[in-house]
């Protein structure tokens, strides 16, 4: 429709640490940002990949976690507990 807008989002990484683990595998914990014509929003992204042949790495998985002290607070709780 001619009324609707696009939206393009952009994505920054801020800051990131990856941890490998078993035989090909790692684990990402990013700072990002969405940035749109709206304005910007920062988030947490863990992500899961592995390594390819040519050392090169590839995702899998992620997931995204809003950038909300209580949020955050509530996943680490639960993460510790388990």
């Amino acid at each position: 429709m001619d009324d609707e807008k696009e939206t393009k989002v952009r994505f920054e990484t801020l800051s990131s640490e990856k941890i490998p683990f078993g035989k090909n595998n790692f684990l990402e914990v990013a700072r990002k940002k969405a940035i749109t014509e709206e304005g910007d929003s920062e988030f947490i992204s863990v992500s899961r990949g592995y390594y390819l042949p040519d050392g090169s790495e590839k995702y899998k998985k992620s997931i995204t976690i809003p950038d909300d002290p209580n949020i955050k607070a509530f996943v680490t709780e639960k993460i510790n507990k388990l």
